[in-house]
């Protein structure tokens, strides 16, 4: 397996009518990066582009998505290849109109940048970030760790996943049902309901 596995915790709710109540989306930053290997690009300015290109982190240039045109397959396509994006302050209004509505379809709209920030810390920002997001379903999954990582740090990511997600809900820990970790290849282990 060339692949480092992730380990995810995946929530079953209840008592939660997503017709009628209101569905929640949040997101919180774990204290250590669940997905070290996650691909984020930089859509940047000049400055941005060259710290980039120092930094080794994948960019593309304003004049790199005006080639793309608005074409959709050409931006699904680049959706596709990252898992998130970070912007530049200039970029941001732009991006609609040079990309049309692609990234946003794809729920990867770019995270702004400012010049005074540092990519990589705003990159290792993003990895360590996890969005929960209910949808019409009542179960739901998020990345809160790897295999490498060990035990006390996936318990810190674990319990400030679980206290954050218990925040947003209207009767907090009443609406949880059940609570599993897995790991990507692994079994699942149930660690509350």
């Amino acid at each position: 397996r060339k692949f480092l596995e992730t380990v995810e915790l995946q929530i079953g709710l209840k008592d939660y009518d997503t017709q009628r109540d209101k569905r929640f989306a949040g997101t919180v930053k774990l204290p250590n990066i669940p997905r070290p290997r996650m691909k984020v690009c930089v859509l940047g300015d000049a400055v941005h582009c060259e710290a980039a290109e120092k930094a080794g982190i994948p960019y593309r240039s304003v004049e790199d998505l005006k080639k793309l045109n608005k074409n959709k397959k050409l931006v699904k396509k680049l959706a596709l290849q990252f898992n998130a994006f970070v912007a530049s302050q200039v970029l941001i209004p732009q991006i609609p109109r040079l990309l049309g509505p692609g990234l946003n379809k794809a729920g990867k709209f770019p995270t702004l940048v400012t010049q005074a920030e540092n990519l990589s810390a705003k990159i290792d920002e993003i990895r360590s970030q996890v969005k929960f997001q209910l949808k019409k379903v009542l179960c739901m999954g998020v990345a809160v760790g790897n295999v490498e990582m060990s035990p006390e740090e996936l318990r810190h990511n674990i319990i400030m996943a679980i206290n954050f997600l218990t925040s947003l809900l209207k009767k907090n820990w009443n609406n949880i049902k059940t609570l599993h970790i897995k790991s990507t290849m692994g079994k699942v282990q149930r660690i509350y309901g």
